[in-house]
């Protein structure tokens, strides 16, 4: 693989990340209140699971 090609798929790669970051965020999203999957120290509890003993 020589230098040209290897420019090429990297910077192809890297616009296709960016494109899709930039498509993942102009999507709505509906509010949804669903607690943190990782909540180190901050006092919530976990809601659900089988951990919760709810």
């Amino acid at each position: 693989m020589n230098k040209t090609t290897f420019r090429l798929i990297t910077s192809t790669f890297w616009l296709l990340v960016v494109l899709l970051i930039v498509m993942d965020s102009l999507q709505p999203r509906p509010y949804t209140p669903e607690p943190p999957p990782i909540a180190l120290g901050s006092g919530q509890a976990a809601s659900g699971g089988h951990c919760s003993g709810r």
